[in-house]
């Protein structure tokens, strides 16, 4: 009954001239699209109000929707992708909250779309140094305060892939929402990331596979971004751009935003500081304001009570690492551990959250770690 239900649901995007916000009231007043396709000849008692045009066009096209709702399903079976209509539980229950949003999803990835605490970062294409450095502190002081966090974000150029490689580097799930389908990557030389990203998050998108990057489904996709996140932070922006309209869909949503300020002649700085001059942007320049803005309990650390000689049993890996930092009392930053010990940045990470649950090492700001 659910793969029919989801077959219907996925053939109701595939109607000509239906859209969404009327596929979307045709569902609502028959209870599901199994319902809708099984009864399309005697729709006007189900749905008084609905035109002739709308019926002839679920009539006429109904096959033809059907069956490229179970390709699709087919695709999606063979190459480990959910679907997930609104009334699945997996379903982003913040974007189902959303006049606007997708009658249905496609997903590959481990992470929870319903993750406590849920984040977006955006901005640019063309991300300077300062915005580089301003995700990459984030990013690090975040993990430090709270390290439960699901990153999103659009996996385009910018401050969009720079999110992701530092969620990614400091041990958060992050997940990207794709203005194609799940049978490409774009842009290709992200690559390397997004498949990282399927073991440490996840892919999202509305769009059926086959469906090209055209430049409106960006635009379509950033609801998408503000729809399933708590807050949106734009990092860096000029006067319009992409990141600017998630602000605005944020803002239309009844969610928080927030801004990185930049200098006044700074030009991808110029939409960030308009957001917080209009008061459209809360003004952010670190984690813990974050959190403090966004009214989220950070559990204190408890202070570490082990001491050297009363190490638990350490791996081979473990105690390479612990070895390297009894010599650095300061701490080391987490690529520099990558490099001294060869263990890959995707694999360290989780070493050093093992170590750190264990009382062995402590993070400190900016990707430092230090032994206890």
């Amino acid at each position: 009954m659910k793969a029919e239900e989801t077959i219907h649901t996925l053939a109701l995007t595939r109607i000509p001239g239906l859209g969404l916000i009327g596929a979307r009231h045709l569902l609502q007043a028959a209870g599901n699209a199994t319902v809708l396709f099984g009864q399309t000849s005697h729709l006007p008692d189900l749905i008084p109000e609905i035109t002739p045009r709308i019926q002839e066009a679920l009539i006429s096209h109904a096959d033809e929707a059907i069956r490229l709702a179970e390709a699709e399903l087919e695709f999606a079976e063979k190459n480990q992708i959910t679907c997930l209509t609104q009334q699945d539980e997996a379903y982003p229950s913040r974007l189902r909250e959303c006049d606007d949003a997708p009658l249905a999803l496609f997903y590959r990835g481990t992470a929870d779309l319903n993750r406590l605490h849920v984040i977006n970062l955006v901005g640019t294409r063309h991300a300077t140094d300062y915005g580089k450095e301003i995700c990459r502190n984030f990013m690090h002081d975040l993990q430090e305060l709270l390290p439960d966090v699901l990153i999103v974000s659009g996996l385009a150029y910018g401050i969009d892939i720079q999110a992701h490689r530092c969620a990614l580097e400091c041990g958060f799930d992050t997940v990207g929402v794709l203005a194609h389908g799940l049978d490409r990557i774009y842009p290709a030389v992200h690559r390397q990331t997004a498949v990282q990203m399927l073991q440490q998050g996840g892919l999202l998108t509305e769009f059926p596979s086959g469906t090209n990057p055209d430049r409106q489904n960006f635009v379509r996709r950033n609801r998408i971004i503000a729809g399933i996140s708590d807050a949106t932070i734009v990092v860096e922006s000029a006067e319009k751009g992409g990141a600017l309209i998630t602000a605005d869909i944020a803002e239309s949503y009844h969610r928080d935003c927030f801004a990185f300020p930049g200098r006044i002649d700074a030009p991808y700085s110029a939409g960030c500081n308009q957001l917080i001059r209009n008061n459209r942007a809360v003004l952010l320049q670190s984690a813990e304001e974050l959190i403090k803005a966004m009214n989220w309990d950070v559990q204190p650390t408890a202070p570490a009570t082990i001491q050297r000689q009363l190490f638990p049993e350490l791996s081979d890996e473990e105690s390479t690492i612990c070895k390297l930092l009894e010599k650095h009392s300061d701490g080391l930053q987490i690529n520099t551990l990558v490099v001294e010990t060869n263990i890959p940045i995707n694999r360290i990470t989780s070493i050093l959250f093992e170590l750190e649950m264990k009382g062995v090492i402590r993070t400190l700001a900016g990707g430092m770690y230090r032994l206890l």
